[in-house]
């Protein structure tokens, strides 16, 4: 049975929660700080993944003109595995089309399989990798989706 998932601005008394689920998910952390500006930063988008009232996940998304980024994502470590990190990225895209980007762009650890699995089943493909980017160790693998509506139209038979 599918866990019910509520979506939604992350606001500032998600924190503590949030801050517990960064700290668990990432060697080399965001602060609070980094979030607060988050929540009030004009062109960020914070969600918060909430299940029966506990935050759960969330996903940081920037997006400035026709580029969208995503900044930080992460899931608490006994909800993984149930479908979060797809419906945050879903919203994501989502909310990156919907400001008008063309571009969904995010980096990755080299060492995150899932994570790049995820990604990958999302349409987002490998464009560069910043080599020993994480704590000196490891590589980030950036990876970008193209949000262009595209039509296949030919003229040729």
């Amino acid at each position: 049975m599918p866990i019910k998932l509520d979506i939604r601005p992350m606001i500032a008394s998600d924190l503590a929660a949030v801050l517990a689920i960064e700290q668990a998910s990432f060697p080399a952390p965001w602060n609070r700080d980094h979030f607060l500006h988050e929540i009030a930063a004009p062109h960020s988008y914070p969600f918060a993944a909430v299940c029966c009232g506990d935050v759960v996940g969330y996903v940081c998304v920037t997006s400035l003109f026709e580029e969208a980024q995503i900044l930080d994502i992460a899931v608490a470590a006994d909800m993984r595995g149930q479908g979060i990190a797809l419906m945050l990225m879903e919203q994501a895209i989502s909310l990156a089309r919907e400001k008008g980007a063309e571009m969904l762009a995010l980096e990755v650890r080299s060492t995150n399989v899932a994570a790049i699995a995820l990604y990958g089943r999302l349409g987002f493909v490998r464009c560069g990798l910043r080599s020993r980017y994480y704590e000196g160790i490891d590589d980030a693998v950036l990876m970008e989706k193209n949000l262009k509506e595209t039509t296949q139209c030919s003229s040729h038979p």
